[in-house]
């Protein structure tokens, strides 16, 4: 090949990696043949090569005709159509290695030529390293596969961003299938945070799914999901539990009670890596919150009689039922003991309840204590303790079944977590495991040893900048520290702009689907780490299941076709069909106004998913 068959003009200003050339008569025909395949010249988003003795620089177009001259050459101009801008990114020696960054830059004069497709393969390559996983292919050379660096994608962190129904949720289930894989791949470990059970379904074979009152004998096999209480740190034990303190001193109180709860636990049932001196209140260690309730509760509303004498904690006025057995309540149940009325000269509220002033906590806690939906937290099945601290199952077992088990994929479906809890649940969550796998950082099974990959579906829902919760905190104290210890953070989303920025600002690699929000864009351009204003300008007229991808992840920028997994291996996010082309029974998904109404619709059904909050239930044929 001939450099006369690609040149396309000369280097006519350099203004950092902004590069101004004036195009030749010859390539201004618009179309060229390279070893007998045409190209169309001044493509936006195809990419350029500038020789430089042994070595090339590389570039990608950015703007094309009048808009492209140069500042101080209008007026000198009476042709101001003839130009082209470039963005260099890149270089690499002739027939050598592409590299990011740039050691030389081009002068004034330097040829510019069009990158063929056969220089395209050359730049992005080595398609047998296993460490290479593919995704699709370039979407303008079918030819070249989109190669992801996988050192590069986990632990420097990733964002995959795209309008609702540009094919996210499809390409996230694209990327963990390919990461997954267990020939190349055969102790990798991923967590999802699926917050609207889609993924259940595309990864069945691959994940174990866990969920708020998990179906064990349907399909998809789901397990419960628990979080025990006890694992939960001071602040996300009341926020969950408590709600909000009237003053620290109140706070201090119930903070010093825990402390209490846990030493005694401790020192019936001892556990290596815990001593007394060193323990914290934020220390996991099993407790009852349902006995420290019922205490808190007596203390802040018992009454007592004063007549009798003694501690008024050995006289309390409780009600009496019909058979006239006392209403102490039910510490486990969740049921509050009933009290007698304050009678001057006989009963009298117990001397500490000038101190306590949390009664509208102690009500809120006892109300969540009794509702099931709230029982993943409060009633963690085998990691539920006993009056004394006494569990079944402890940490281990939790952490097995979400990171060491035998399948490479954790989904923890959070569709059933209260909507008051959720962000909290979250940030819990994510604490829990980046705390593991940061103090385990130096044995087989910590991070540094056996990475981990958290991905974030919705993360704008919980990751908001307007939020200061839980999860926003620990999520970027993992985007900021984790890639030290083996974390690495997907963060996915259909509103990147309501992402805090600390937290985008810190992913390496972007997958950016259609996005045609113009905040959500320059949100993502003032992420990246390039100057590539003119590619991510494109994002609005991306196809669907089209992405470009960016970053350190790649060797360059790319518009990649992705590879979308069998159409009974997708996730279960797909638009519904209102009129479709297919007959009922060949569609993926029959449904739709073309069809015929049932003769009597079962609403029954309806109602029962809606109180169920379960959209699978046994239907009645």
């Amino acid at each position: 090949m001939s450099s006369k068959e690609t040149y396309l003009g000369d280097v006519q200003d350099v203004n950092g990696t902004t590069v101004s050339i004036s195009l030749s008569k010859e390539s201004l025909t618009g179309f060229v043949y390279i070893d007998g395949q045409g190209y169309r010249v001044g493509q936006i988003g195809s990419f350029i090569r500038i020789p430089i003795g042994f070595n090339d620089l590389f570039g990608i177009i950015s703007q094309v005709g009048a808009s492209a001259v140069p500042q101080s050459q209008i007026e000198n101009l009476s042709h101001g159509n003839r130009w082209m801008t470039i963005q260099l990114i890149g270089e690499g020696q002739r027939n050598g290695v592409f590299q990011r960054g740039l050691s030389q830059y081009p002068t004034i004069g330097d040829e510019v030529h069009l990158v063929s497709e056969k220089e395209l393969k050359n730049i992005y390559g080595q398609p047998d390293e296993p460490y290479f996983v593919k995704l699709g292919h370039i979407s303008n050379a079918d030819s070249i596969p989109a190669l992801i660096d996988v050192n590069k994608l986990i632990t420097r962190h990733s964002a995959v961003v795209g309008t609702t129904g540009s094919g996210k949720s499809t390409t996230v289930a694209s990327i963990i299938n390919a990461l997954s894989d267990s020939k190349n791949y055969p102790s990798s470990r991923i967590i999802m945070l699926d917050l609207h059970g889609e993924y259940g379904h595309a990864l069945k074979e691959k994940a174990h799914i866990y969920k708020i009152n998990g179906d064990s004998t349907s399909k998809l096999k789901e397990q419960e999901l628990h979080i025990p209480f006890w694992a939960l740190n001071f602040d996300e034990l009341c926020e969950i539990s408590f709600g909000e303190f009237n003053n620290e001193k109140d706070k201090n109180i119930v903070m010093e009670r825990v402390q209490k709860y846990k030493i005694d636990s401790l020192a019936k049932y001892p556990r290596k890596g815990a001593s007394a001196d060193l323990l914290s209140v934020d220390s996991p260690i099993p407790f009852s919150i349902h006995h420290l309730w019922h205490e808190l509760f007596i203390e802040t509303f018992g009454t007592y009689y004063k007549g009798k004498g003694g501690n008024p904690l050995d006289n309390l006025a409780y009600e009496t039922d019909a058979d006239g057995n006392e209403l102490r309540g039910n510490p486990i149940e969740g049921i509050s003991p009933n009290f007698k009325n304050v009678v001057n000269g006989e009963i009298f509220y117990l001397p500490s309840s000038n101190a306590l002033n949390i009664g509208k906590q102690l009500l809120l806690l006892g109300t969540k204590l009794r509702i099931p939906r709230y029982n993943f937290i409060f009633r963690p099945n085998g990691w539920m303790p006993d009056s004394d601290g006494k569990v079944v199952q402890d940490l281990d077992q939790l952490l097995i079944n979400w990171i060491g088990s035998d399948r490479p994929v954790s989904i923890l479906d959070l569709s059933g977590v209260p909507a008051d809890i959720l962000q909290t649940t979250i940030g819990a969550l994510l604490r829990i495991l980046y705390e593991a796998l940061f103090w385990a950082r130096n044995l087989s099974q910590g991070g540094r040893h056996r990475p981990l990959l958290l991905v974030m579906e919705e993360a704008h829902i919980y990751l908001n900048d307007d939020f200061k919760g839980m999860a926003s905190k620990i999520v970027q104290r993992i985007v900021k520290e984790g890639r030290k210890y083996g974390i690495g953070a997907m963060i996915v989303s259909q509103r990147p702009s309501e992402i805090n920025p600390t937290i985008l600002s810190q992913c390496g690699t972007f997958f950016a689907l259609r996005l045609t929000n113009a905040s959500d864009r320059n949100h993502i351009t003032s992420a990246l780490s390039d100057n590539l204003d003119g590619l991510t300008s494109m994002l609005p007229i991306l196809r669907t299941g089209e992405a470009i991808i960016l970053g350190e992840a790649v060797k360059l920028p790319m518009r990649t076709t992705i590879e979308a997994p069998p159409k009974n291996r997708r996730p279960d996010s797909q638009d519904p069909i209102i009129y479709d082309e297919v007959p009922q029974d060949d569609s993926q998904n029959p449904g739709g106004w073309s069809i015929k109404m049932e003769a009597s619709p079962n609403y029954e059904e309806l109602v029962e998913t809606w109180r169920a909050q379960n959209p699978k239930i046994d239907i009645v044929k």
